[in-house]
């Protein structure tokens, strides 16, 4: 069970797992959210609504929008991109296709097979389990990572290879990572997943909790700038 409770109590554990998982700063609570400093070029702070669904009104995301002037800044909105484009205007970038936010249960199970002649290696740094599948001839094939906060566990940064894909290692790391969080006592995995990685999430059980829209503000260049 997620502390909280329903979808809201899921996105403040997306929250609290994902800046421990990118190195992020400590989440700023806001009346509507939080506010989470990244201080990357592209991705200097992001702001994520609490609220989910028709409980995200287009007042407040108009208004969180409004006050925002930089490049960089990012706004995570749970609800279709295809409503909240509506809410912004151009000075905004919107990913056309939604995310979304998902949950599985967690239980400890038995370690899933290797394909013959690829290699398998976890590690873990603080609070942060991550792990690589190397190739047969040494190259990156996939990876992730996995944080446990509590009771809650969010998985991040999985991804796979075009060329290694459909040969099970998507399923690999996230069977391994599920199995490592559920060990340090994590009973429900969360992660924001893409339209891609639907189908491989739900093969393994998780559930779509709420739609995600992402956007970026990136001011238009003035014409000869």
């Amino acid at each position: 069970m997620i502390t909280g409770g329903g979808v809201d109590g899921t996105v403040r554990a997306w929250v609290d797992g994902w800046v421990v998982s990118r190195g992020a700063a400590p989440p700023v609570a806001e009346p509507w959210g939080w506010t989470i400093d990244m201080g990357l070029y592209g991705h200097v702070t992001r702001h994520v609504f609490g609220a989910t669904g028709e409980d995200l009104d287009e007042t407040t995301v108009r208004k969180v929008a409004g006050a925002v002037t930089g490049d960089g800044v990012w706004l995570k909105a749970f609800r279709d991109p295809a409503e909240v484009a509506g809410w912004l205007d151009d000075s905004w970038w919107i990913d056309p296709e939604p995310g979304y936010l998902m949950t599985v249960p967690l239980a400890v199970g038995d370690a899933p097979d290797v394909p013959d002649g690829f290699r398998l290696r976890t590690w873990s740094r603080g609070a942060v389990t991550q792990l690589m599948v190397a190739a047969p001839d040494g190259s990156l094939a996939a990876r992730g990572q996995i944080t446990p906060t509590g009771d809650t566990a969010v998985a991040d940064r999985i991804e796979t290879a075009p060329e290694h894909r459909r040969k099970g290692l998507g399923s690999l790391v996230m069977r391994t990572l599920q199995c490592a969080a559920a060990r340090q006592g994590a009973r429900t995995g969360v992660l924001a997943g893409t339209p891609a990685g639907r189908g491989l999430y739900e093969s393994l059980g998780w559930e779509v909790a709420a739609v995600l829209t992402s956007a970026r503000h990136d001011r238009p260049t003035a014409a000869g700038a």
